[in-house]
């Protein structure tokens, strides 16, 4: 079997690993295994492949890390729209406790609401900013 076709094996097997758990730091490595395939494709000697998997895999690791690092965190499941379609949306409010609690009809229910910290309990249109258990929080439009 040549060297190319070990390198082109590995890859497959990493890709399929990542398929299986997710990780998606094996399709990096996978990368670094197909590059030491295409060079020893290119007549390179094994030392060389081994560089340049070592090379391409480890360096887009790092490069894939640092980018996740520089990106900001999602918001906490409750308060991301991508999860709780509620997230922004709006809600009249009657009235509220002086505590900045009370409840609101929101989607045929009755819920608990409490206001952002610092809010003044005043009535009146509201946006979702996020959900607790069975209580929105929300903010003043």
């Amino acid at each position: 079997m040549t060297d190319s076709t070990v390198w082109w094996l590995i890859a497959g097997s990493l890709v399929a690993a990542e398929l299986m758990t997710g990780t998606f730091y094996l399709l990096m490595l996978a990368t670094g295994m197909a590059a030491a395939a295409i060079a020893a494709h290119l007549g390179a000697t094994f030392t060389v492949e081994v560089v340049v998997a070592a090379m391409v895999g480890g360096g887009s690791v790092v490069a894939w890390r640092a980018y996740k690092q520089k990106m900001p965190s999602a918001p906490p499941a409750g308060a991301n729209h991508d999860v709780n379609l509620d997230v922004g949306e709006t809600v009249h409010v009657e009235a509220l406790n002086p505590d900045g609690t009370g409840e609101v009809k929101y989607r045929g229910a009755q819920w608990q609401i409490s206001l952002m910290p610092g809010a003044a309990p005043l009535p009146g249109t509201y946006v979702i900013v996020e959900v607790v258990g069975s209580r929105l929080v929300v903010r003043k439009v």
